[in-house]
């Protein structure tokens, strides 16, 4: 129809396109040859070529390299991809913007893999679907086993056996060595252990042999935060008949009672730590530091005598 002279308006009502869509059509696949002007124009199939390309590549972050440097830098300050599309849209001094969903492809991208540029997003996961085309059946965290859902003799601490879970992150040249905080609700015992990575299984087998000696009336559930660490949750329940519940996204003072136990542990594993060289002495130590120190929510009882109660019971 360009050779036939019709014009972009009339090309777009003839196929049911936008007029819009017919002209960014042309712009971006015209091909310009400077060598040989007469061979300039809309073709075909040059026109394909020219959109797997671009489809390839996996847009700007793969053609500029300066807003790579860019992206990768703010990803390494702790940025989201969302935090740094934004910025980018209204920095003055910004030369391009970039989506954020573009962000999420380069990251899960082989080359963006290569560079481990993942491990640097708030929440990895080990693919990424865009956005919308994401599935909702079979979640991972099904909304029957959210925070919401659970009972509130839980939630009011009036029933023994309910524990919280928490990984415990160091300083990433201390690589993925981590520790688990493990604290039960209404006692406040602590138990914790070390892990030589992240991995969701591994963690999920250490719970059940840290906890099934315990009588079935002292592990009944677990509540965790959504991070990919706990993706094995399912395990818990066919290993020893625990129940696991799960925070809001982006809600992990949920599990107010673990999080505010790191705190404490962190003026003896700071940051900075180098875990997996700590004895295991040391850290048998920490625990019972943590749990024979008396606690004012406990009447000034210590978290041991409080859970050897209830175990007894």
């Amino acid at each position: 129809m360009l050779d036939q002279k019709f014009s972009q308006s009339e090309i777009a009502r003839r196929l049911g396109r936008d007029r819009a869509t017919i002209s960014r059509e042309i712009k971006r696949n015209y091909w310009h040859d400077q060598e040989f002007p007469d061979a300039e124009g809309y073709w075909a199939m040059t026109a394909n070529d020219m959109a797997r390309e671009r489809r390839r590549r996996i847009g700007k972050l793969f053609r500029r390299e300066d807003l790579r440097n860019e992206v990768i830098g703010k990803l390494e300050s702790g940025w989201s991809p969302e935090q740094i599309a934004g910025r980018l849209k209204i920095e003055p001094a910004a030369k391009a913007s970039v989506c954020h969903e573009t962000i999420y492809r380069y990251v899960y991208s082989p080359e963006g893999q290569r560079q481990q540029l993942a491990r640097l997003l708030p929440e990895r996961r080990r693919k990424r679907r865009p956005r919308y085309a994401r599935k909702p059946q079979n979640p991972v965290f099904p909304d029957e086993c959210s925070i919401k859902h659970r009972p509130e003799a839980i939630n009011d601490r009036k029933e023994f056996g309910h524990w919280e879970a928490d990984l415990m992150i160091f300083e990433r040249v201390q690589g993925n060595a981590n520790v688990a905080t493990v604290v039960e609700r209404t006692s406040r015992f602590t138990m914790l252990f070390k892990n030589n990575d992240r991995q969701s299984k591994p963690i999920m087998e250490r719970l059940i042999n840290v906890l099934s000696p315990l009588p079935r009336h002292a592990r009944q559930s677990l509540t965790f935060d959504r991070g990919f660490e706990f993706v094995s949750w399912r395990r818990l329940k066919q290993g020893m008949g625990t129940d696991a519940w799960f925070c809001d996204p982006s809600a992990p003072w949920q599990k107010g009672s673990v999080e505010n136990m790191n705190r404490r542990i962190r003026r003896y594993l700071p940051r900075d730590t180098a875990v997996l060289s700590v004895p295991d002495e040391s850290i048998r130590s920490l625990i019972d530091q943590l749990n024979n120190t008396p606690r004012k929510c406990l009447g000034f009882c210590t978290p041991a005598e409080v859970f050897r109660r209830e175990v007894n019971k």
